[in-house]
């Protein structure tokens, strides 16, 4: 059974700190992304992680903010995020990331809450 759990969301002041934790099982060697929706808005990719940890990517709204890794036993992905403003506030969401003829999230969470604000 393939499942992904968000944790790690909670409210902070702007300019605070959060690591986000996306606990899998069911499944080994996919990449994983971030994705966050703010209330009334779309979906928007934070970041990508590779399955083997050899790569990241960032949006440029994020680089130099936050940094994904993954756990040692690879059941655990993390994404620390600093240097937090009010428009970080949305529910964050972990993906599993799959190919065929091209990348896509098969897999998503129940997402995790986050509210920047004092």
């Amino acid at each position: 059974e393939v499942r992904l759990v968000e944790s790690g969301g909670d409210l902070v002041q702007p300019g605070g700190s959060l690591r986000l934790s996306c606990a899998v099982s069911g499944f080994d060697g996919h990449s994983l992304s971030w994705v966050r929706q703010a209330p009334g808005k779309g979906l928007e990719w934070v970041s990508f992680i590779g399955g083997h940890g050899d790569t990241a990517d960032y949006a440029e709204s994020m680089k130099g903010r936050v940094t994904g890794s993954k756990a040692n036993d690879k059941t655990v992905f993390h994404l620390q995020m600093n240097r937090l403003t009010p428009d970080d506030t949305a529910v964050y969401y972990c993906a599993r990331v799959g190919y065929h003829h091209g990348y896509y999230m098969d897999y998503w969470g129940q997402g995790t809450p986050v509210t920047v604000s004092s």
